[in-house]
């Protein structure tokens, strides 16, 4: 039995081959191009719902990753605050020692003013624009007094007075599972050193001042009883520090978890949707080498085609 072989039969056949190989070829060209197996998740068929599931996360994941990272930043400047505020109570605690070791008043009250400027600095710093000890209230300044003559007056005003911070303390969730309270208070952090500052200067602007010379057997009496006060104070502000640095602790933490979720889930999507770049480079220039073949024999075909014999 002889088999038939026809014109139109056989340019068929080298048309689909030739269709079939260009088709390899774009597939392998967008893969070298793209180094993903696919455009969309139709391409990945069963996978594609694991895929939009992992994307999900993804996207939860790098919304974290970048809160975190302003929550670190926000905490490192509340920080330097918090170490602006203890310091000033410390050099407070430290010039009434000093006084009362020489037994001069000396420039007490200027170094006072200066170290109640600082405190007062710290409380009311800003992050972004919005001062981060005053509660919800964060377009206002949470502390209104300036100096040491804001704190006298007849009647002695109250201390509270001078902090404009609400009690809404501003807390941050992490993941998925870790929420932390991140907020403070100035009325937390100085309520007491206004207080300490406030009695030091009715002091000295009281029947057993001034303290600018050599210091009275009242003065410096009084003037010890001040010390534990300001060191309790100090001590207290250490306290709110140190826990701001376990807040600190604690985001870095989860932010490194995070990022470690966030890579190792990346990994994971890569394996599904990366292309074999060694493979797909190969295939591509085996898919050429078929279109180039394709096209000679089509090329052939029509040369030895019974038409071109009979013209």
């Amino acid at each position: 039995m002889v088999t038939r072989v026809s014109t139109p039969g056989s340019y068929s056949a080298v048309l689909q081959n030739l269709l079939e190989a260009q088709a390899r070829q774009a597939l392998a060209s967008d893969q070298v191009a793209t180094q993903k197996l696919g455009k969309d998740l139709k391409d990945y068929n069963r996978k594609a719902e694991m895929l939009t599931a992992m994307r999900s996360v993804q996207t939860r994941l790098d919304v974290y990753a970048e809160q975190n990272v302003m929550i670190a930043d926000k905490l490192t400047t509340q920080d330097t605050a918090l170490n602006q505020v203890t310091d000033a109570a410390g050099l407070t605690r430290q010039a009434i020692l000093d006084a009362i070791a020489s037994g001069d008043a000396g420039t007490l009250m200027e170094e006072f003013e200066a170290h109640l400027r600082n405190a007062i600095e710290g409380m009311n710093t800003r992050y972004g624009g919005k001062y981060i000890f005053a509660g919800g209230q964060v377009d206002t300044k949470p502390v209104t007094a300036t100096k040491l003559d804001d704190l006298f007056g007849a009647p002695l005003p109250a201390v509270a007075d001078f902090f404009k911070n609400d009690n809404f303390q501003a807390q941050a969730k992490l993941d998925d599972s870790t929420v932390v309270t991140t907020g403070m208070l100035a009325s937390e952090l100085g309520g007491d050193m206004l207080a300490a500052f406030q009695a030091l200067k009715a002091f000295h602007e009281g029947p057993l001042g001034p303290l600018n010379g050599k210091l009275t057997q009242a003065q410096q009496d009084f003037l010890e009883t001040q010390l534990g006060t300001w060191e309790g104070i100090r001590s207290d502000l250490t306290v709110l520090t140190g826990r701001n640095g376990l807040v600190q602790k604690r985001v870095d933490d989860v932010k490194h978890n995070v990022e470690t979720r966030a890579n190792t889930l990346k990994g994971m999507m890569g394996d599904i949707t990366d292309a074999d770049m060694a493979k797909a480079a190969t295939e591509l220039e085996a898919a050429r080498m078929s279109v180039q073949a394709a096209t000679q024999v089509y090329l052939t075909l029509k040369s030895t085609s019974l038409l071109n014999v009979l013209q």
